[in-house]
């Protein structure tokens, strides 16, 4: 799998001196080639880039994505916080990469959409109806319990028109490698709109150990700035 294809969960941090969702951490995946999955807050009126409620010191969204490169794949931002969509759809407006919102709440939801912001909606073992579908970019695909979908359920989607991005079996504490090796086998892959958010790039075949001959690229029909309108258990 492309490195294009792989949302770096909270950054490249598994092995290093960074901590999740640390500028050193988002900046490595980034420079790596990776898409990238990080939180986003308000922290007292700035969008800050932080999983939990803020403390004070976290990373601003705006240091963060100061000289982002441009290529690669897609930002994915996990919404933290209720009302920041406008600020949000304001600081990304520049970002020279696709972006997209996910896992706000339904009302947060129904905002993003009225909004006209890319939004993915969640389907999940215990979302088996993924809200507001009709007017996503695409979906969420989750399994909190157990690898509930497969390859056949990703292909439905992805057949359908809309981006999948599936979560990788780690961030809720179960092995990655059935899942990861079933779908690298599925015909087919690599012509659909389909990433991971994986905190293991390897096991997907991107990044250092992955499978000899996996090389960078851009996803397919994809384009930088596209998600700019008119422009567990680990919690993901």
């Amino acid at each position: 799998m492309r490195p294009a294809r792989v949302l770096a969960h909270r950054g490249l941090w598994e092995g290093t001196a960074d901590a999740p969702n640390s500028p050193g951490a988002l900046r490595a995946a980034l420079a790596a080639g990776f898409g990238l999955e990080t939180d986003v807050r308000d922290g007292g009126g700035t969008l800050v880039v932080s999983h939990d409620p803020p403390r004070g010191g976290e990373p601003t969204l705006a240091d963060v994505f100061l000289g982002m490169p441009a290529g690669g794949g897609p930002l994915a931002v996990n919404v933290k916080a209720d009302g920041i969509a406008p600020a949000l759809a304001a600081a990304l407006a520049d970002v020279p990469r696709p972006w997209f919102a996910f896992d706000m709440s339904v009302p947060e939801t129904v905002r993003y959409a009225a909004l006209g912001l890319p939004y993915l909606t969640r389907h999940s073992d215990v979302e088996p109806e993924p809200v507001l579908l009709a007017g996503a970019r695409g979906v969420w695909l989750d399994a909190f319990r157990s690898d509930w979908f497969g390859p056949a359920e990703v292909l439905r989607h992805a057949d359908a028109g809309r981006l999948v991005v599936v979560v990788s079996p780690e961030l809720h504490g179960r092995d990655p490698r059935p899942l990861a090796d079933a779908l690298l086998a599925t015909d087919g892959l690599d012509e659909r709109e389909v990433l991971v958010c994986t905190d293991r790039p390897a096991v997907w075949g991107a990044g250092p150990g992955a499978v000899p001959g996996d090389v960078p690229g851009d996803v397919p029909g994809v384009v930088p700035g596209a998600g700019v309108p008119a422009g567990s258990a680990v919690v993901p």
